[in-house]
């Protein structure tokens, strides 16, 4: 679609989501003195104006004029209030719609019962020492509905995005060896190092995860967001991550650059390369398509690490997991870094029954949800079938990681950020 013609379009539509919320505040304001509504007025519209300037700006710029991470908090200094007056139109819908349903049932009636059906838009709901007219009482809660996820998607960015939390998880393993038993893992995964913009805080997250002291270290994909530079600014950060048994990686979708219009294959390919590159400067052994057998205390287990494998059409498919596993037959336990939980489903417990642990990442939550004791909700939930945390079948186990970083939205909302600390028993 032409540039132009997108640009009527949306326009269009964010001056009409706007002139319906600006009745709401019309008639919660029609009390005020005239001075105060002038004042909300051009407040309102010059933002409105505001937004729709800076929209056609970034269409016009060249991709790379603005920095990642300003492009990000543009758009959701863009996104967030428009996302927030959809909630208060829900709320504006119920008085408009109970007007029209009055407006046709009085079209059926004599004058003087169409003259009662119209009084009852004026009814009252009684607040304290005062009543409210239905109609502005409806307004107020629309406007309160709106600035619902207007604060807490403001306050999932300056408080949520860098909130790390540790989670700890016990795994029984039947056939642990006894030389394993007992051993600390670290999880991270979906760092996104594109999309930080408080270093300080990115590195209070690697001090937690290192004031844990873990025997070893996973990374289960999504270095970046897009290109292999993205991390060239972490890795001083993220080379500090270690463990007497090594820290083990593998790849997520967006490390393949997938989401870019490369000039050649061979440019995308140079970036994978590069990417892998990032991997060995980290100190980090990326796993592709390969195990490594693991050795304490006499006792071996295997680590397996595929490329990316989504199931479905829309995720790729790198992954080649039967090659990943040859050599690792014998081995008492096996664990698997893949990045992409629906894998788990999709090949991993029908094809390979003897993986004992699957570690994945990928959904980050969606970054935003509910989780209060037993309560736990997300967007993300209706997407996949397992979205965070620990899930079982059979003997089988898959664990979930939230992220540490976050995409698009530079926030988080009910799902924190995590550093996952697991501890192998045997069972």
């Amino acid at each position: 679609m032409n540039r132009i013609v997108l640009f009527f379009i949306v326009s269009a539509v964010l001056l009409l989501l706007d002139w319906y919320v600006f009745q709401a505040i019309k008639t919660v304001t029609r009390s005020a003195g005239e001075t105060t509504q002038r004042i909300v007025t051009y407040l309102y519209w010059g933002f409105t104006a505001l937004t729709i300037i800076t929209y056609l700006t970034m269409q016009l710029l060249p991709p790379d004029a603005v920095g990642r991470v300003a492009r990000s908090f543009i758009w959701t200094a863009i996104l967030i209030p428009y996302f927030s007056k959809v909630f208060a139109i829900l709320f504006i819908l119920v008085d408009d719609l109970g007007r029209f349903v009055r407006w046709v049932a009085s079209l059926f009636y004599s004058p003087d019962v169409r003259a009662a059906v119209n009084d009852t838009s004026r009814e009252t709901i009684p607040a304290a020492n005062n009543v409210i007219p239905r109609s502005e009482f409806l307004m107020k809660t629309a406007l309160i509905a709106g600035a619902v996820p207007l604060v807490a998607f403001t306050y999932g960015i300056v408080s949520g995005a860098h909130d790390y939390r540790i989670r700890r998880i016990r795994l029984s393993l039947k056939n642990l060896p006894s030389g394993f038993d007992g051993l600390k893992i670290a999880q991270l995964s979906d760092i996104h190092s594109g999309s930080f913009f408080n270093k300080t805080a990115v590195k209070g997250g690697v001090d937690l995860l290192l004031g844990e002291k873990p025997d070893l270290v996973f990374f289960t994909g999504d270095l970046v967001n897009n290109t292999a530079d993205e991390v060239q600014d972490y890795i001083d950060i993220f080379r500090k991550v270690k463990a007497p048994l090594g820290v083990y990686s593998t790849l997520g979708n967006h490390d393949y650059g997938d989401y870019v219009n490369w000039p050649s294959q061979d440019a995308k390919r140079k970036n994978l390369q590069n990417l892998m590159a990032a991997h060995k400067l980290l100190g980090w052994n990326l796993l592709l398509d390969e195990n490594r057998i693991l050795e304490q205390n006499g006792d071996t287990i295997a680590l397996i690490g595929i490329q990316n494998w989504g199931a479905g059409a829309r995720w790729p498919k790198y992954g080649n997991l039967a090659q990943a596993y040859k050599g690792a037959e014998e081995q008492p336990v096996k664990l698997l870094l893949s990045h992409d939980p629906s894998h788990w489903d999709a090949q991993v417990r029908p094809q390979f029954p003897d993986i004992d642990v699957m570690f994945a990442g990928h959904t980050h939550g969606m970054q935003f949800g509910v989780e209060v004791g037993t309560i736990r909700w997300s967007p993300s939930q209706y997407v996949y079938r397992q979205w965070a945390g620990l899930y079982t079948e059979g003997n089988q186990y898959l664990y979930v990681n939230r992220g540490y970083g976050y995409l698009g939205y530079p926030g988080r909302v009910g799902i924190l950020p995590e550093v996952t600390i697991f501890e192998l028993k045997k069972a």
